[in-house]
């Protein structure tokens, strides 16, 4: 939906009225694609329980931007209407004093629950649950529950899972879902209908990684987060959803050789963007210097055989390409808990003959080219070219064996001292690589071409 798009000159409470007979997705992203001063001027004049609903929805940039260029009155009105969750994560985000002055203007007991949401680190369990869900005690029947759901449906994030508790220490007993509860007959009690056994829960300081693996594998819509047994809220399948997206978001930024954009492209700022890239392409040429230095060494081979040159490029990409594909299958199996820390060796001895295999394969096909060009005329390469095919068949096998194994390595490594896999970077391999192929390049040269041209 863009048909407001761009405002200037025109009536922005008609297009208000618009935004507020949308679908609330369309109205997020439309709203997306202006300017922030024209998106505060658009809300200011939307429907406060249409307000609700925009800022309820993850997708919204700047949430909190927007939310401190309300009046404060109003913000305070929306922070409390909205979903606990979606508050907490634009209080987590709003600067000093704008934070305190809308967290003082809650009633008592939103403000210890938004505090103690605020209270655990970002990306933790606890950081991204709700504490609007459905809980009854075990004593209660199924028609019971369902009359309760219909009085409390529209204060609860979800109604599809129903948590049974124990009403005087709040522990949770078991869980059971909607469909289950539908079936069972009116005047059965709801621990009758509620599978046998313990519900899958995480603590609070779980991961959220963790967390998406749970629910992905046991097929949940939501999963409780327990401290001791105790029930504090649970994470919702959507929230997981968009916690992921934006760590997977970070994650390709960095392995693309820059800082994570907090921001969408098109709205980051120009200086913004250069401080974002500027720094990591800085750290690679420096690295990139040692190419240099490593060419330097060789200057007089390099001097002796000219033709040597010609395939630099050739030598350098190949390696750099599978250090990349070695470095992305690891970062992504670490990821997805396909492999552990302790499965190094394993990957090791895999990456080693695939290695050689691709490497073999690299080299037949330069070596063909060489003899190609030879034979049709394209280049010559002089008296000893089969020794130079044989350079570069043997230099081709040496390097990607070493690019494939460093590649898969270096994730590991990075892991086990602290640091995200995903920060080995593609151009960080590649430069790895490429000073390391140069190294191999001349060394199988000096052995295979000595007494001959070098």
């Amino acid at each position: 939906m863009n048909e407001f798009s761009p405002v200037a000159g025109g009536d922005a409470i008609a297009i208000a009225r618009v935004l507020a007979n949308d679908h609330v997705a369309d109205i997020v992203e439309a709203l997306n694609q202006e300017p922030r001063e024209t998106a505060s001027e658009l809300l200011c004049e939307v429907p406060f329980e249409r307000l609700v609903e925009i800022f309820d929805q993850p997708e919204l940039d700047g949430a909190f931007e927007l939310v401190e260029a309300l009046p404060r009155i109003k913000a305070g009105r929306l922070l409390a209407a909205m979903s606990v969750d979606r508050a907490a994560d634009i209080l987590r985000d709003l600067n000093e004093p704008a934070r305190s002055e809308l967290l003082g203007g809650l009633a008592p007991p939103l403000r210890a629950t938004l505090l103690a949401i605020l209270g655990y680190p970002e990306g933790s369990a606890a950081s991204l649950m709700t504490t609007e869900y459905v809980s009854v005690p075990p004593d209660w029947s199924v028609a019971r529950t369902l009359d309760y759901i219909r009085k409390v449906e529209r204060t609860r994030e979800t109604v599809y899972a129903i948590y049974i508790v124990d009403p005087q220490t709040h522990v949770l007993l078991r869980s059971t879902s909607l469909r289950r509860l539908i079936a069972g007959g009116p005047d059965e009690l709801i621990m009758a209908i509620a599978p046998d056994r313990a519900p899958v829960t995480v603590s609070p300081l779980t991961d959220s990684e963790k967390v998406a693996q749970l629910i992905s594998k046991y097929d949940l819509l939501a999963v409780p987060v327990v401290d001791n047994g105790k029930l504090l809220g649970i994470v919702t399948i959507d929230d997981i959803i968009d916690t992921m997206i934006e760590e997977t978001t970070e994650d390709v930024h960095r392995f693309g050789g820059m800082e994570a954009l907090d921001e969408p492209y098109m709205k980051m700022g120009f200086l913004a963007m250069i401080q974002k890239r500027g720094g990591w392409l800085c750290a690679l040429f420096v690295s990139e210097m040692l190419t240099a230095n490593a060419m330097q060494s060789y200057e007089g081979e390099m001097e002796k055989a000219i033709v040597l040159t010609l395939f630099i490029p050739l030598i350098m990409s190949s390696g750099g390409n599978s250090g990349s594909q070695a470095t992305s299958l690891v970062i992504r199996a670490l990821a997805l808990r396909e492999i552990g820390l302790g499965d190094w060796w394993r990957v090791a001895l895999r990456e080693l003959p695939t290695g050689l295999v691709l490497g073999s394969i690299l080299g037949v096909v330069g070596v063909c080219r060489i003899a190609l060009w030879q034979y049709l005329g394209f280049y010559d390469y002089g008296p000893h070219w089969p020794l130079i095919a044989m350079t570069i068949g043997a230099t081709l096998v040496g390097i990607v064996t070493f690019g494939s194994l460093s590649g898969s390595m270096l994730p590991f490594a990075l892991k086990r001292i602290g640091f995200d896999p995903a920060s080995a970077s593609a151009p960080f391999v590649a430069t790895l690589v490429d000073v390391t192929g140069l190294v191999i390049y001349f060394s199988v040269a000096l052995v295979i071409l000595g007494g001959t041209l070098l």
